[in-house]
Parts: C-alpha cells; structure tokens; sequence
C-alpha cells in the first residue's frame, strides 16, 4: 500500500476543480482510479446528515433503549 503525499492530494483536489473525472485524475496522478475515490470520501470534509445519522435516537442509552 502506498500512501499519497501531500502534492498527489492537493493535484486530485485542483484537478477536480477543474472538471477532470476520477479515471483521468488516476491517469494523471499515476494511482489506481479507487485510490482516487477512496481518497474523495475520506477527505469530503465535515458531513451533517453523516454525524446526525451516527447519534442514537433520543431515549436510548447506553444499554437500554426504551
């Protein structure tokens, strides 16, 4: 596994800006195209629905939900 150093990054963010798709951004970058989506869902940035969805319902505690 290899990770992607902090100029790979920044060149996937401003290629997507300026409307490259993910399998050409891997072309470019020289990765594997999933390292590319992999690497735009981890770092996507803060995610209401994503963090509402992880809470548990009110009423619910630890090991009781009533």
């Amino acid at each position: 596994m290899q990770l992607l150093t902090w100029e790979q990054r920044y060149g996937i963010y401003s290629l997507l800006k300026t409307g490259y798709n993910q399998s050409m951004i891997a072309n470019v970058i020289g990765v594997h195209k999933s390292t590319i989506s992999r690497e735009l869902r981890r770092n996507r940035g803060y995610q209401y629905k994503q963090a509402l969805s992880s809470v548990p319902p009110p009423g619910c505690r630890m090991r009781r939900c009533f």
